[in-house]
């Protein structure tokens, strides 16, 4: 698991709890917003995991959580 650095720890916690509160329908749309959001502030690489687990938590699976935050990464020009 990758650490969220001190400055950006409240913002991604926000991001993770943004997933978190997710239901049925907005699970992708939800983390996807969430991933672009990391990666566009700087934090993407430290939130993979938080991210992939919060949405985890909400049904989806490993595989689909772990695309839709690679897809966010490519949309913001990040490296998945």
């Amino acid at each position: 698991h990758h650490r969220v650095p001190p400055a950006a720890a409240g913002h991604g916690q926000g991001l993770v709890q943004f997933v978190l509160a997710a239901h049925e329908g907005q699970r992708n749309t939800r983390l996807f917003w969430a991933a672009c959001r990391a990666y566009e502030d700087g934090i993407g690489p430290a939130l993979v995991d938080p991210l992939a687990d919060a949405a985890r938590a909400t049904g989806l699976s490993e595989r689909e959580a772990r695309a839709t935050i690679a897809s966010a990464a490519r949309m913001t020009g990040h490296r998945p």
